[in-house]
């Protein structure tokens, strides 16, 4: 058997049995060395290539300053979103949506988001008499912005992976995440509105502006990520140890949230959760040199070339397979797993590699709020004691503007490649 097939076969095998990804990728590289003949020794060759670059130093530090943030800090965040929302029909449902997109600017984590977020406005909107579902579907459907918004650690991983910009992954994905954003906003004026959902009781401009001063270190965070990165100032991993810094400093002396033990227990958390995704990082060089070795991607180009000609039923289908691998999989585990098999594809399609890891991410987003994996909606249904089922019927409204965005990231080329080709001039 194909050595690429094997991978693909065990790995998926482990992942159903609930082995922890880095863990599958990493047997089912090696079963597939073993029986193919490769020398096993290029395995620990790979794996320290693929986690020996500097713009991977960004994972860690994105991730440790979102875990410092969620430290409440976060509420400064959602107490500013309330400012120009909150005398609107149902603004708690707004006011999720963007907070959620503001921390999205510092973790690049929807489960995070959804956790830290909807951890507080969800048990706030079912206070207020929200529907529950609606509530768990808003704050679940909000987190997709977490990642959509740079940083983003499925695109590092996708960087790593094809050797793109991370700095043009990141610019690609603002204009889909801005669009994003503004649409969930939309539906929630409109729902707010439609069902007569209760307003937040009325402020003083005196109090809106105390609120505004009082989370100003805040809203400064996302300003100062977005705009090291986008104006060129630094890397993306200088952008991030800045992050990681600000954070530190805003929490343990500006709003004192956080104490020198507590970030000493977020450094230990934060530890674990980063070497899981490098050994994922690393271990997918070896899995995807095993892969193009076996001339699995030349077998599948052929096999797709031959079906279909046309680029955009070869859109329509890469589409198809990560939406339903994203209700199956965990993300970072499909962008291991169909990134390396898909390239000699996409690369015969003329299909930009940096629309192709937009294009990619989105689906594994969309894939957070679709069951039965559907980790953010997951994280939402215990914050709001739902069912799936019922959560989830809430959530098609926000999923279908998802897919919207998929599609103009799928079939209208500018909308992700030109923000990256006006601010690389």
């Amino acid at each position: 058997m194909n050595a690429g097939i094997i991978i693909f076969v065990v790995l998926l095998v482990l992942a159903f049995l609930g082995l922890p990804i880095y863990l599958s990728i990493g047997i089912a590289t090696l079963v597939a060395m073993l029986q193919a003949g490769f020398p096993l020794e290029a395995i620990a060759q790979k794996t320290f290539l693929g986690m020996n670059s500097a713009s991977l130093l960004c994972i860690p530090l994105f991730i440790l300053a979102g875990n410092i943030m969620a430290q409440g800090i976060t509420q400064k965040l959602i107490a500013a979103a309330n400012v120009p929302l909150g005398r609107v029909r149902g603004s708690l449902a707004s006011v999720t949506v963007l907070s959620s997109a503001l921390f999205g600017a510092i973790s690049g984590s929807a489960v995070a988001t959804a956790a830290a977020v909807g951890g507080m406005t969800v048990p706030a909107m079912k206070e207020n008499g929200y529907d529950k579902n609606y509530a768990v579907a808003c704050a679940s459907c909000s987190s997709l912005l977490g990642p959509m918004i740079p940083p983003s650690i499925s695109l590092v991983v996708y960087a790593s992976l094809t050797e793109c910009s991370i700095q043009k992954l990141f610019m690609a994905t603002a204009i889909p995440a801005v669009f994003c954003t503004v649409c969930f906003l939309a539906y929630t004026l409109y729902y707010g509105h439609k069902m007569k959902l209760p307003k937040q009781p009325k402020t003083t401009a005196r109090e809106k502006l105390m609120v505004l001063k009082d989370s100003i270190w805040a809203l400064f965070m996302p300003i100062i990520v977005l705009g090291l990165i986008f104006g060129g100032i630094c890397t993306v991993s200088e952008a991030a140890a800045i992050s990681a810094l600000y954070s530190a400093i805003v929490g343990m002396f500006i709003y004192r949230t956080v104490s020198f033990k507590n970030l000493l227990n977020t450094l230990y958390e934060t530890t674990i959760s980063v070497s899981a995704i490098m050994i994922l990082v690393g271990l997918s060089k070896a899995s995807a040199y095993v892969v193009i070795s076996s001339q699995l991607p030349q077998l599948f180009m052929e096999t797709m070339t031959s079906l279909v000609s046309s680029k955009f039923v070869v859109l329509l289908m890469i589409n198809i397979i990560f939406l339903i691998l994203g209700c199956l999989m965990e993300g970072n585990c499909i962008i291991v797993m169909m990134v390396p098999l898909m390239l000699n594809l996409v690369n015969s399609f003329g299909i930009d590699l940096i629309q192709f890891g937009i294009l990619t991410c989105i689906n594994i987003y969309i894939g957070c709020i679709t069951p039965p994996v559907g980790v953010s909606l997951l994280v939402g249904t215990k914050l709001g004691d739902t069912s799936v089922g019922g959560a989830f019927k809430s959530c098609l409204p926000f999923f279908a503007i998802s897919l919207v965005v998929l599609l103009l990231v799928s079939y209208v080329p500018s909308f992700t490649l030109w923000l990256p080709s006006v601010l690389a001039q």
